[in-house]
């Protein structure tokens, strides 16, 4: 008898390369010639990143430095979720960064849908945060993951529990 193979598609990132990527861009910001009088404080929440800077022209340039050391920690730049920009006390902005993590139940439907269309011998089932694809041949969850790496999502994916 065939055993079943499967693997879980999630949403995540590792929080401790964000945290050492926030410090690398606020020494950044603290350096630069352009930045360093600006004041700008990056904090850290729970799920979000609160920018505080002077201008908007610094905080797009907090924003490239953010996303270049993010990038270089190997960190998608889909976690990040540019809210609206606000203004802050005495000629300020803010702006809070939403940090997404996990596969909304909307996202999750479209690529078990996706799955039920293009894979005839693959089951995709949602549970919580993330989906689990099964299959009798390791080949087919193979071409899943091609698929699914081919297709462009709003969120990054990734891969875990191969078995």
């Amino acid at each position: 008898m065939a055993a079943t193979s499967s693997f879980d598609i999630v949403s995540d990132f590792d929080r401790q390369e964000l945290v050492n990527a926030i410090d690398q861009a606020y020494r950044e910001i603290k350096a630069r010639y352009d930045l360093k009088d600006s004041n700008t404080t990056l904090e850290l929440g729970e799920d979000t990143i609160t920018i505080n800077t002077n201008s908007q022209f610094a905080l797009d340039a907090v924003h490239t430095v953010l996303q270049t050391k993010a990038a270089k920690r190997n960190l998608s730049l889909k976690i990040f979720d540019f809210g609206k920009v606000e203004s802050a006390s005495g000629n300020r902005v803010r702006q809070e960064v939403k940090l997404q993590k996990g596969i909304s139940q909307e996202m999750a439907k479209k690529i078990t849908k996706l799955m039920k269309d293009e894979f005839k011998k693959v089951q995709a089932s949602i549970q919580g945060e993330s989906v689990r694809i099964s299959a009798k041949s390791k080949d087919d969850l193979q071409k899943v993951i091609q698929r699914l790496k081919s297709e462009d999502f709003p969120v990054p994916l990734q891969f875990t529990n191969y078995r």
